[in-house]
This record gives C-alpha cells, structure tokens and sequence, in this order.
C-alpha cells in the first residue's frame, strides 16, 4: 500500500476546494439552523442560483465577469425572500419540505430543456472563468510545501476561498456578539417570548436566511470558478445534507465549527476512500471488495462513524446539547 499517497492527497483533501466550497456553504446553514433554529433544506439552491448567475451572464451573454458576481449576489437575495416569504411562518418540519420542494424546482428549472439556450440543460455552462483567472498573481508553477502543492490556479482559487471563509467567520463571530446575534439565539429557543418582548421575529428569520444564503453562495462561485464549468446536478439535495452533516460534525453554533467540520469530513471521506483503494488493489480483501464497491463502502464507513458520533456525542465535537434543542412549534 502506497501510504505516501493516501497521506498526500489526505492532507491537499482537508484544504481542497471541496473543503472550502462546504465551508461556505455550512457556514450558511449555521447561521440558519444553528444560530435561529431554520430548517432550511434548500441551501444547494443558493450556491446554484449564484453559481448560475455568474455563468449565464459571462457565458451566455458576453457581458462582464464582476456583473455575472452581482448578479449572482441580487438572485441569491431574491431566492431568500421568495422561499422566505411563505415559508417562515410555517413550523420547522413544514419549512424543512417546503425548502428542499423548492431547491429541487431551481435544480429542474437549470436542468430544464426548455430553458437549455440559457442555462445549458444538463451539461450546464463552461467558459465563464477566464476573467476571474486573469486576475491571479501567480505564476505558472506548483505553489506548496513539500508534497502538498497545488498548481497556479487551483492556489488562486484556494486563496480566495480561504480568504472568503476568514471574512465569513469574522463577521459570524461579530454579529452572533452583537444585540442582533442575541435576539436571533432567543428566537432559536422560544420565539413566542421573543415577539412578547415586541421583536419582530419574522424580519429576524428573514435576515438569518438571507445571510446565511449570501454566504452560502459565496460557495457557489468558487465552486463553479474552480472547475471552471457548472452542472445543475452538482446541487443536489444531497449536498444540502452534506452541509447539515459537516455542522453537525463541528458542532452548532460555534463560528469555527462548520470549518473545522468540512475539513474533518473530506478528510475522512478521502483517507477511507483512498485507504480502501490501496487495500484491494493490494489484495487485503480478497474477493469481498472490488474497486468499484469502495465508493460505496467509504460512505457506509464514514456514515457508521457520523452514526456513532451523533449516538455519543450528539452536540457534535465542539458544540453544546443547548445549543440543538429547537423550537420547533
């Protein structure tokens, strides 16, 4: 077993794009269920309508890379109070189906054959990247230490994201200090004594959403600038409960958890993937496992591990049991 190469690609995983895609993408989410309690199932629609944005406004109609951006931003918002507008006065469950109903509309729509001269149909929408590459300050080479490098542009991507996620945690931390961060924590625990104290406990949910979706579209861009291409199926609802997973993994209503978590998660995801690869092409399992099985086996593996996480400890590794108790009346 080559364990110089599960080593690397392990530790490139714990600061790889997919890392920093989630990172955002469960921020967002945090901001939404762990701070103000939302059961919002529909985040993959906020990272596809901004990844979108961006992709359609370069691609399709030629015009500006930092217009595609804000463009990306203002659907984002919009989204937020369409889905936020019916729904946030429904009871957690209600708002949970209604949320994930409608993530799954926005994916159909950019899947959609009718709207294929727009969005690209099923095989999405490339070539809206180069401006944003342009823009990179490195130079053509590998940037890293030792065996852990990445190539000019993937660096650029990271550095931004890294970057975007420092931003995103400092103003998490601010703002959950804050009388506002206050309030929403209230609403999360019992909102009917919250509207007693003359809050306006729809316009508070309404701000966590929009938030927690603008950040989490942030996701959304580097995502599709990282590959440089977007695909209606990358938003999925799985990914969705990735997010909720790596929260969860981290712990609620801690501003570094979802970071820490997302981190955690590919890590773990790559190591018993990799590992498991080595292993049968070795021949440790024999006949049991064949390469094409590992996939599924690393996610039964890493399931059974969240498993017995959420059994033992189920205010994840850095959260409080208070901190998941929900109102959901």
């Amino acid at each position: 077993m080559d364990w110089n190469t599960i080593f690397v690609t392990t530790v490139k995983a714990s600061i790889g794009l997919e890392t920093v895609v989630y990172a955002l993408a469960a921020i967002g989410v945090n901001i939404q269920f762990g701070y103000a309690g939302l059961l919002n199932f529909g985040q993959a629609a906020f990272l596809g309508v901004a990844a979108y944005g961006l992709a359609v406004i370069v691609s399709t109609f030629g015009l500006s890379f930092w217009l595609g951006i804000a463009v990306g931003l203002v659907a984002t918002v919009v989204l937020a109070f369409l889905l936020g507008i019916p729904t946030l006065r429904l009871r957690a469950d209600y708002l949970a189906i209604v949320t994930i109903a409608a993530a799954e509309i926005v994916r159909l729509v950019f899947r959609s054959v009718a709207f294929k001269d727009v969005f690209g149909g099923s095989d999405g929408r490339q070539n809206f990247s180069g401006d944003f590459y342009a823009m990179n300050p490195y130079a053509p080479g590998s940037y890293g230490i030792g065996p852990i490098k990445f190539d000019e542009r993937t660096t650029w991507v990271l550095t931004v994201g890294w970057i975007l996620i420092a931003l995103s945690c400092v103003l998490v931390y601010l703002l959950m200090k804050s009388p506002w961060g206050r309030v929403l924590k209230a609403i999360r625990e019992d909102e009917d004594a919250v509207r007693s104290l003359g809050k306006n406990v729809f316009s508070y949910k309404m701000q966590a959403l929009v938030l927690g979706g603008v950040i989490g579209c942030l996701g959304g861009f580097i995502f599709g600038l990282g590959q440089a291409s977007i695909q209606p199926d990358l938003f999925g609802t799985e990914f969705t409960f990735y997010a909720y997973t790596i929260v969860i993994l981290g712990g609620a209503a801690r501003v570094f958890s979802p970071v820490v978590g997302a981190a955690i998660f590919w890590v773990l995801l790559v190591f018993v993937g990799n590992t498991l690869s080595e292993a049968v092409g070795a021949g440790v399992f024999g006949s049991a496992i064949t390469v094409t099985q590992v996939g599924s086996v690393r996610f039964i593996l890493v399931g059974l591990g969240l498993m017995l996480l959420l059994i033992f400890r189920p205010q994840g590794i850095f959260g409080d049991k208070r901190e998941i108790a929900l109102d959901a009346r």
